[in-house]
């Protein structure tokens, strides 16, 4: 066993290494100490503390901590962006005042309330011998008199639109080509229908019935007109079944037209000719077509000898004139066919009639409204104001028919 000695010269070095190693302990306690504190005394995640330098991210992964001063997450780097301030929503402009006027004194307040009447004219222009539309016309060439005043047309279009019709029909048990004329008359009007147009059908003999209410069907049309079968009455109340066809489309709104398929008789109606000419006159917007039963059946028995033949000619001759008198007051056409093949142009003059027009718009120099009855008449003239002529192509003068209603009824001034 070897022996260590120890000189006086290794003592001081011995001292020096002492107190280093002294010096180490003390300056390691305070980490122990902090390494051994409870976890909620610990700063959070990668957050520097004073005598901790921030942790820096692992190579290649990206930095996931928030900036200290807010903004996007950590896609933007090192770069901070500053948190918006919320600015104070600022008060909007105070409105102007509102203008006070004054009135001289002694004198009350008043207000001044101005009706200017207008009156629309829906006009069409057919050519007589094909019951074709006459287009290219001008406001120039129409020249509108209300009471023998001409009148100064402000508003002028060429208007054609879906329509609102009713199919007024007789179907009283009195003869049975009346009852064949009719359904042919019905079927004829209804191949003529677009997808657009609003159709009924209303019947009559003692009694009005809605056989079918407004529908875009054409289908359902059909079968209403097809399921006229058997009457009931032989009674034509012509009178009663228009007025209430009448009074029904004063609620619908817009233009509408009645298409009266009628032997034109009346037998036993509580109302009179008068009051159903009075009806049809203060109607607005209400065009009345009428087309004849029974023609051909007419033709064959019309002046056969005997008295009570005479006087059968003589009620419709008297129907006729009724039946044309209801179309002209209202602006429409009547017509008296007697035989099957004369209906496709019959309805085609129609369907040209109601659904290419010329509209008119003027105020009447007669502004007053006392519930009168004001006469309407629509004249056509060239450039230089004479009556309009037109031609065909091989220079032959063409004569042509102005469509337009009678006449209507000034509105009432309520007091």
């Amino acid at each position: 066993m070897s022996k260590v000695r120890l000189s006086f010269s290794d003592v001081p070095r011995l001292r020096l290494s002492a107190m280093v190693a002294v010096a180490v302990i003390l300056l390691a306690a305070p980490w122990g100490v902090a390494q051994n504190q409870p976890a909620q005394n610990q700063p959070a995640q990668n957050q520097p503390t004073q005598n901790q330098p921030a942790q820096q991210p692992a190579p290649g992964q990206q930095d996931q901590t928030p900036p200290a001063a807010g903004g996007p997450s950590g896609d933007t780097g090192d770069i901070v962006v500053p948190k918006k301030k919320d600015k104070a929503e600022e008060a909007p402009a105070p409105a102007p005042a509102r203008p006070e006027f004054k009135n001289p004194e002694g004198m009350s307040n008043y207000s001044i309330h101005v009706d200017v009447p207008e009156v629309t004219v829906d006009v069409g222009v057919l050519l007589e011998k094909t019951g074709q539309f006459v287009p290219n016309l001008k406001p120039a060439n129409f020249r509108v008199y209300e009471n023998g005043v001409e009148q100064k047309v402000i508003g002028f279009k060429r208007v054609e639109a879906p329509i609102t019709a009713l199919m007024l029909c007789e179907f009283a048990s009195t003869n049975y080509y009346f009852i064949y004329d009719m359904q042919n008359a019905a079927w004829s009007f209804a191949q003529q229908l677009r997808p657009q147009d609003y159709v009924a059908l209303m019947t009559f003999d003692m009694h009005s019935q809605i056989v079918l209410d407004f529908t875009q069907d054409k289908r359902q049309l059909l079968n209403a007109i097809n399921s006229l079968v058997i009457p009931g009455f032989s009674e034509r109340n012509l009178f009663d079944a228009l007025y209430e066809a009448e009074d029904r489309l004063t609620r619908i709104q817009g233009r509408k037209y009645i298409i009266l398929i009628a032997s034109g008789r009346d037998t036993f109606s509580r109302i009179t000719l008068d009051k159903i000419l009075q009806k049809v006159k203060a109607t607005p917007d209400v065009t009345i077509f009428t087309i004849s039963t029974g023609g051909a059946l007419r033709a064959v028995t019309e002046g056969m000898p005997g008295w009570g033949n005479q006087i059968r000619d003589m009620d419709y001759l008297q129907a006729d004139n009724e039946m044309r008198t209801f179309a002209k007051l209202t602006g429409g056409m009547s017509y008296f066919p007697r035989f099957e093949g004369e209906l496709p142009d019959i309805f085609g003059s129609i369907n040209q009639a109601i659904r290419s027009k010329y509209q008119l718009v003027y105020h009447p120099t007669d502004a007053k409204q006392d519930g009168t009855y004001r006469k309407l008449r629509v004249e056509l003239v060239d450039d230089e104001g004479h009556p309009l002529r037109m031609q065909d192509e091989k220079h032959k003068p063409l004569k042509y028919d102005i469509i337009a209603r009678d006449g209507y009824r000034a509105r009432q001034e309520v007091e």
